[in-house]
């Protein structure tokens, strides 16, 4: 149901193109999934979403226990069906937003008790109960239930942490039956516990893993740390995802690294707030200066939304309080991703990923973003 072929290999780092084979068609990699947590990409239209060149979403598992619940999307045909979307699709097992919950949620061996953020109704989430939803969901790539703690960490924390993560992994396993599932990489900000851990995972039969635990405010040069200390254990042959990340710049690191696959809400969260990713950098629409700005917002992009409307004309949208307005930078946002992505590919293909890596990185510098990296998540 899953397969995973190394295409070509960066000759001066461990970046690599590929395809991911998966029931509902191949994924091209490196990839970056568009997020659609609750079945759906804010104000994007699957069919969009297909003309901007998207081959694989992650929805979100705790979202969809709560509303509408993946009994209903199981008896409508599954996630695919229900959302109408024929391509790939992941799901996370929902452990980030129920940690995220904080005050909501008590953890302990068996698993996640939380109150729904929506009604305060009492659910459990174990390790069992999530591949068992996801099998409901039908998605194409399930994600095992893990736990972490958040930065900074103390060392019996994460250690706690990596024992939950190995045990709930086994046990995510032991009811698996054949719907692809990745095993998830804790262990914080230390590297012996992040090599154990992968070290561990390695001996349980994943389809592929996913790196969590990180992009939540830790410095960009530990998140790239703990990325090459987990990429030199994982397996040359599987996918490797790094799981909530989303500037251009830190996607380079990680392919540069290995990674195959990244998810993150700043497209369509950045677009619903004004915030562009153009090929000079980023540009901030709702600014004075733009008011009489006839230019697209990116003069290389041939999105839609550059082709037909100004700079002037999406800060009036946003001025004043249009749906319309977030549509269209979400719209073009993704569209620089998905052009980012095939970037990075054609880089690795031709031998130029190097390159390419210094060309793009130097409009783009979050590096002191750290506490803005916290914040993002799927909610």
């Amino acid at each position: 149901m899953i397969s995973f072929k190394i295409l070509s290999q960066d000759p001066l780092s461990q970046a690599r193109s590929g395809v991911l084979r998966t029931a509902h068609g191949n994924v091209r990699t490196p990839n970056f999934m568009p997020v659609a947590t609750q079945a759906s990409v804010k104000g994007i239209a699957p069919s969009d979403l297909k003309k901007l060149g998207v081959e694989i979403l992650i929805s979100n598992t705790y979202h969809l226990i709560l509303r509408p619940s993946s009994a209903l999307i199981r008896d409508l045909g599954g996630l695919h069906c229900f959302m109408n979307w024929d391509r790939a699709i992941v799901t996370d097992s929902g452990g980030f937003q129920a940690y995220s919950l904080d005050r909501l949620r008590r953890v302990n061996d068996r698993g996640i008790e939380f109150s729904s953020h929506l009604d305060g109704s009492q659910y459990q989430l174990t390790p069992e109960k999530a591949v068992a939803v996801q099998e409901d969901l039908d998605s194409d790539i399930a994600m095992v239930l893990d736990f972490f703690t958040p930065y900074p960490s103390a060392f019996l924390d994460a250690r706690l942490a990596v024992e939950r993560t190995v045990h709930w992994a086994e046990r995510s396993c032991a009811v698996k039956k054949k719907q692809p599932l990745f095993g998830i990489v804790q262990g914080a900000s230390y590297k012996d516990l992040r090599i154990e851990c992968a070290e561990r995972l390695t001996r349980l039969p994943f389809d592929g893993y996913g790196i969590g635990g990180l992009m939540i405010g830790e410095p960009a040069s530990t998140t790239n740390e703990m990325v090459t200390v987990t990429t030199r254990i994982l397996p040359h042959n599987k996918a490797r995802y790094l799981m909530g990340c989303g500037y251009p710049e830190d996607i380079l690191e990680a392919v540069e690294q290995g990674v195959d696959l990244f998810d993150c809400v700043l497209p369509t969260r950045n677009g619903r707030t004004g915030m562009a990713f153009t090929s000079q950098g980023k540009v901030i629409i709702k600014a004075s200066r733009y008011a009489r700005d006839t230019a697209p917002l990116d003069s290389q992009c041939r999105c839609s939304t550059c082709r037909c409307f100004s700079r002037a004309y999406i800060r009036h949208l946003f001025n004043a309080g249009e749906l319309l307005a977030g549509r269209l930078v979400s719209y073009h946002n993704i569209h620089f991703f998905m052009r980012l992505m095939a970037g990075i590919r054609q880089s690795i293909e031709q031998g130029t990923f190097q390159d390419f890596k210094k060309k793009v990185s130097k409009h783009f510098d979050f590096r002191d973003m750290a506490e803005i990296r916290s914040k993002e998540s799927t909610f």
